[in-house]
């Protein structure tokens, strides 16, 4: 049933909060209304039926849109704006052809419009009067299902958010949040409840197209990071009462199926949207099976670490691979949306784990069963989008034969995998249901090669239907009838120019010259005169042409009832297709990892381990775009803090990001690019890397980096992975340095995290001799005193020459970046020689390493952030002036907090030449218990005193 609820549309973007208004009924026509033409009389109606959604009205051959929508249409499909007059005056006008109306849709969808279109639902010819129209398809970004405007690779969701009332008892009534997501286009049909950050994060890891929701959303849908359609619905769509009566349709008991009621109302309201966009049958019976899961039984990723990870977007400007084209060697678009599903959704479960790595070693050690399975794969069609098409009813006739073409090769991966000995792959060959009998239906009823539309005839098998093989036979006889009548009626009259021959308007005629006109015989009646000829027809040419065409038409009629019933017949079996697809998705995201592995060279990890030990890992994207890969291991108890330094460019940042994935991919299914591995399972991947900014939400690249950075020590726990790439940016040396140590010490102490900390601040180096559980890791170099490193150029091996190198006493050498790791810590970040790589100009890096000679010992003045962004110009406080004079140290308190430090005693400030204010500031300071204060409390303390101090 076709619901015109009310809806209102906006568009979330990473800080764009621009909202996209619905068009509306056209308000010249609705001054109108009286007045307007019965055609233009049923637009207005739809429109307003459809306030939500620009209306596109069939026309003949084009998709029409009248006034203000006809001014968006030409605007965003760049079409010409025409105008229609009629008596009632003059309107803008402007359409689309129907035989290509995708790429105007996807640029209508692309623009963030909804679009309502309004097919014509009688034949134009049998209709008395005005032809009856109807809106048989909303499209919108969540609830496409046109092939040319789908994703092949990935799957298109819609979903809807609702937040908990106090009605909603039960099982999930804890929690605050549901969370609800629909594939239109294959019936994928899923629900989780959660506490709303973790909603939250759910909502980021699936980035539906369009998302649902209430006057009261849980989640501020305006910050979200990623692009979406954001769909406003009446607060009763999410009522309880309502989404069971919704429910209903699909499962027998919602309460059973679903127990908390947040959850029964997010799946009611998302699946009565969505049968809203399909018309007025708002077909999705192909929606058989809706399933509840749980986030804490899979490994949490959030936007920042897919971000940061690139599982599915390089974060290079030009575009780069991702870990899923990495592991991407699948035979079908089943398979590459499984396997990227499986990237955004780990298991956490070793058992599930194990049971996936079975099956891949086994794909693996056997790879004439793997080939030949991934050769059968590739000859099989989407089956998912092609069921739920053969269930809307659609499929035309060349879909059922596509489907029988993958049914045809079941069986024959069934027999590559009669030897399996993994369970997985014993039970997948087990759920591959060949179904025989929708196979056999088509093939009997269908032929091989079909036209592309299913209502001109030709379409059904000869043999399979009685009735319609009379007909055909019928009509066939009568045509070889007409066929073989020139030849004769030529003989009988002597004319030899006599021609039989056919047109729509006139039917059959037999045509004959002027100048034989004489030799016409009697029985011959006109039909239509030409300038050089006369048409005629006889009595036995007039019942055979009635003959002929009644059985074509009753026979292409026939003929679409047969070919409707043969694809409901199909339809039937939705949910045994279903689970069919889903067997051969599994299997062929299993043999893609197993491929990737042999290709690559991956091994297979032991989980469960009580240690981290990767032995000469490898990034698994780096690693195909870089000749000479550098592997690293790594080997450390969970729960330890390894402080990474090196110079830029050294590695640090891709050897993190390469212990993730190898962790990620392990509990994805697949092997890993290592000579070995023994790995823990983690609960969560945090991720701390990159600076970004987002200007529009209020916060920069620092303010960015600490919500981060606070999440992270908020929801960490032992069985995480945290990695942290230069935090404290972005401040004074002194306070970068200041959060980075509090921050590794939290870690340390309170969260128990196992932790890659990448810094340029050396001093950091120094907690691993005060926490037990911390180490340094540094990234080498090579220095070659004669400055000729290996007959290249500094650009080609990553070596830089430079007069006084890092410190004053390396004049002469060139640096080589061996992008190898090793214990202990880096003796220097060697910024200045990296400065040089990147081209900055000689005299400026001259007088770089002159500030560093100027400073105390040259590396000493290197222990801060060579990176860091200073908000001061105080030097050193441990350097002395050039001249001897005493040091500006800025503020007097700050002068006076020197002195306290100062090993020598400082005497120029005493606490007496403090002001109030500075003085209520220190004593504030001294209240402060530094140890029941978490690093987030410590920064906003120091904000606030800052604050007193700028007053």
């Amino acid at each position: 049933m076709e619901r015109a609820e009310s809806a209102v549309s906006s568009t979330a973007t990473d800080g764009d909060d621009e909202t996209r208004r619905p068009e509306g009924p056209p308000a010249t026509m609705r001054e109108r209304r009286e007045e307007l033409t019965p055609m233009l009389s049923q637009y207005l109606e739809l429109c307003e039926a459809h306030p939500d959604a620009i209306v596109l009205f069939q026309v003949g051959d084009f998709y029409e849109a009248f006034c203000e929508a006809a001014e968006t249409v030409a605007r965003v499909c760049e079409v010409t704006l025409t105008q229609r007059e009629d008596s009632t005056g003059t309107y803008p006008m402007a359409g689309i052809p129907i035989d290509n109306a995708a790429s105007y849709l996807e640029a209508l969808l692309d623009a963030d419009y909804r679009v309502a279109i309004a097919d014509q639902v009688e034949d134009a010819e049998e209709a008395s009067g005005l032809v009856d129209r109807a809106v048989t398809n909303v499209v919108s970004p969540g609830t496409v299902v046109d092939d040319e405007l789908l994703d092949r690779a990935s799957a298109t969701y819609l979903g809807a958010i609702v937040e908990a009332e106090p009605t909603d008892e039960g099982r999930g009534a804890s929690q605050a949040a549901a969370l609800a997501t629909l594939d239109v286009s294959t019936g994928e049909c899923q629900v989780t409840s959660a506490p709303t950050d973790r909603i939250r994060e759910e909502l980021e890891r699936l980035a539906p197209a369009e998302l649902l929701v209430g006057p009261d959303a849980a989640v501020e849908t305006a910050t979200l990071g990623f692009e979406t359609m954001v769909t406003e619905r009446d607060p009763t769509t999410f009522e309880l009462a309502t989404a069971e009566e919704t429910l209903a349709s699909y499962v027998a008991a919602p309460a059973a199926v679903l127990e908390a009621p947040i959850e029964r109302r997010a799946v009611g309201a998302l699946l009565r949207y969505a049968e809203y966009t399909q018309g007025d049958d708002g077909a999705l019976s192909y929606v058989s099976r809706i399933r509840r899961y749980d986030l804490r039984r899979s490994l949490r990723l959030d936007a920042t670490a897919m971000r940061g990870l690139e599982l599915f977007e390089s974060r290079h400007p030009g575009g780069g691979e991702t870990l899923l084209d990495a592991v991407d060697r699948t035979s079908s678009a089943l398979g590459r949306r499984r396997i990227e599903a499986w990237l955004r959704r780990p298991l956490v479960d070793a058992e599930a784990i194990e049971r996936r790595h079975d099956a891949v070693g086994e794909l693996l050690d056997r790879p004439l069963a793997r080939e030949t399975v991934s050769e059968y794969l590739r000859e099989v069609y989407d089956l998912e989008r092609l069921a739920a098409r053969i269930s809307r009813e659609r499929a035309n006739a060349r879909d059922l034969r596509s489907l029988q073409t993958t049914l045809g090769v079941v069986p024959e991966i069934k027999a590559a995998l009669e030897e399996a000995e993994s369970a997985a792959l014993r039970d997948l060959r087990g759920e591959l249901d060949e179904l025989e009998d929708v196979r056999d239906l088509i093939e009997r009823a269908i032929v091989s090669d079909p036209p592309q539309e299913i209502t001109e005839g030709g379409v059904i098998r000869g043999g399979f239907d009685d009735e319609l093989d009379d007909l055909r036979a019928t009509e066939r006889e009568g045509r070889e009838w007409v066929s073989d009548l020139e030849a004769r009626e030529r003989e009988r009259t002597g004319i030899d120019s006599l021609a039989v021959g056919y047109n729509q308007v006139h039917g059959y005629y037999i045509e004959v010259t002027n100048p034989n006109l004489d030799a016409v015989p009697d029985d011959y009646t006109r039909r239509q005169t030409l300038k050089n000829a006369e048409r005629f027809y006889t009595p036995e040419l007039k019942r055979r042409e009635d003959e002929i065409l009644s059985a074509a038409e009753r026979a292409d009629s026939l003929e679409y009832d047969v070919f409707c019933s043969v694809r409901a017949r199909v339809a039937e079996a939705t949910e045994r297709l279903q689970s069919l697809a889903d067997a051969l998705a599994r299997l062929d995201a299993l043999s893609s990892f197993a491929a990737v592995a042999a290709g690559s060279d991956y091994v297979r990890p032991e989980m469960g381990a009580d240690t981290l030990r990767i032995d000469a890992g490898r990034h698994p994207v780096v690693e195909r775009t870089q000749a000479e890969f550098v592997p690293n291991g790594i080997d450390f108890t969970p729960g330890h803090v390894a402080v990474i330094t090196g110079p830029n460019m050294s590695g640090k940042s891709t050897y993190m990001r390469q212990v993730a994935l190898i962790c990620l991919l392990a509990q994805a299914g697949s092997f890993v690019p290592a000579d070995a591995a023994e790995l823990p399972v983690l609960d969560r991947i945090f991720t701390r890397v990159g600076a970004s900014d987002d200007i529009a939400g209020g916060q920069s690249t620092f303010m960015r980096e600490m919500s981060e950075l606070t999440e992270i020590l908020h929801d960490a726990t032992e069985e995480s992975l945290v990695l942290l790439d230069e935090v404290g940016r972005g401040t004074s040396t002194t306070d970068g340095l200041a959060i980075a140590k509090a921050t590794t010490e939290f870690i340390h102490d309170e969260v128990g995290a196992t932790t890659l900390f990448a810094t340029h601040y050396h001093d950091l180096t120094d907690l691993a001799a005060d926490l037990p559980a911390a180490f340094n890791l540094h990234f080498t170099v090579s220095k070659s005193e004669d400055g000729s490193a290996s007959g290249k150029t500094a650009a080609e091996n990553g070596t830089v020459g430079d007069a006084d190198g890092g410190n004053a006493d390396d004049s002469n050498s060139d640096v080589t970046f061996l992008h190898r790791v090793a214990d202990g810590p880096s003796s220097s970040s060697y910024g200045v020689e990296v400065a040089k790589l990147a081209g900055v100009p000689d005299t400026v890096v001259e007088r770089a390493h002159d500030y560093i000679r100027a400073g105390s010992g040259g590396e000493k003045a290197d222990s801060s952030s060579d990176g860091a962004k200073s908000e001061d110009a105080n030097v050193d406080r441990d350097s002395e002036p050039p001249d001897g004079s005493s040091t500006d140290r800025g503020d007097t308190l700050a002068a006076y907090v020197d002195g306290i430090e100062d090993s020598d005693g400082y005497d120029g400030v005493s606490e007496e030449d403090l002001s109030d204010a500075e003085r209520a500031v220190l004593a504030e300071l001294r209240d402060l218990d530094v140890a029941r204060t978490t690093p987030l409390e410590a920064l906003n303390t120091l904000e606030e005193l800052r604050r007193k101090l700028d007053e």
